[in-house]
């Protein structure tokens, strides 16, 4: 069972790995591994995302409202149809239509089959390749409110749908697959943040009912490590878009290989058991990271 100290270290994971390209869902996996911890499910991972989720609404407030306010008055005002905030918010719709149906589809497997260990190092260092090679191949060059387009969406929402197994990354798959459609680094990260928020919002919503609840942590510690992950989320975000305005992905690539090499390694010398604690019951959602 997750206790307070456990909550206090996996809240200060989430909050610094949910807006990097390096899968926030793989990192809790892998500490609570290396802890000797119980893996905290997918229950846990998904309501505590609601922390993250919700520094990304307050630092994006004003592009959400404006969204939000856009697209429901277009739906009275054909003149609004066209705005960018408008499109915006079907695009969002669209982009996240993959992951929840997918979501759905394959509760069973992303509580037990893809938590196991030899998947997550290899997700890491999978598309840790396929992000280094979008990132020195695109033009960046595509803005968000100019270019985007309902098959971008799709493309976008497919890309974050594979975050549903720990060690690809919501905003590593997203980015990834935004940088192959040559947008600037900096709109494919920002509509990957807003891209989750429907997703993130409806899985950590309906995982609360789990909390606590058989292998489930409990509401106390599951409450402090969203506090926790909301207040270092909300710096993690604000550093991670003026970092990729003037850098490349490299040091995150970098990161993710010697990570999942290591984590391999550690299974081959027996160090670690590939199914660590993952639990062998069905649980489920959307929570990716």
């Amino acid at each position: 069972m997750i206790g307070w100290l456990e909550a206090v270290i996996l809240g200060l994971v989430q909050g610094l790995t949910e807006f990097l390209p390096i899968s926030s869902s793989a990192h809790i996996r892998v500490v609570s591994a290396f802890a000797g911890w119980p893996d905290p499910g997918a229950a846990f991972t998904a309501v505590i995302q609601l922390g993250t989720e919700a520094a990304v609404l307050i630092y994006f407030r004003k592009e959400i409202w404006e969204i939000i306010s856009t697209w429901t008055r277009s739906l009275f005002d054909k003149e609004l149809r066209g705005h960018w905030a408008a499109r915006m918010g079907w695009y969002v719709i669209a982009g996240t239509l993959p992951i929840g149906i997918l979501g759905l589809l394959l509760k069973d497997q992303i509580e037990t089959v893809f938590r196991d260990l030899r998947l997550v190092s290899t997700t890491l260092i999978v598309f840790a390749v396929i992000l280094w090679f979008a990132d020195h191949t695109a033009r960046n060059k595509l803005t968000l409110e100019r270019h985007l387009s309902f098959t971008h969406a799709v493309v976008y929402g497919f890309a974050q749908a594979l975050a549903l197994i720990p060690g690809v990354s919501r905003s590593g798959g997203t980015v990834t697959a935004g940088l192959l459609l040559d947008y600037r680094r900096e709109d494919a990260a920002k509509y990957s943040f807003l891209l989750a928020i429907p997703a993130v919002l409806a899985s950590g919503l309906f995982e609360l009912k789990d909390i606590g609840e058989g292998p489930a942590p409990d509401w106390g510690p599951t409450i402090l490590a969203t506090v926790i992950s909301f207040v270092v989320g909300y710096a993690a975000v604000s550093w991670f878009l003026r970092y990729i305005s003037t850098h490349k992905f490299t040091g995150f690539v970098v990161y993710r290989i010697l990570l999942g090499l290591f984590i391999l390694f550690a299974i081959s010398m027996g160090w670690l058991d590939p199914q660590a604690g993952a639990p062998s019951v069905t649980g489920a959602g959307t929570g990716a990271g």
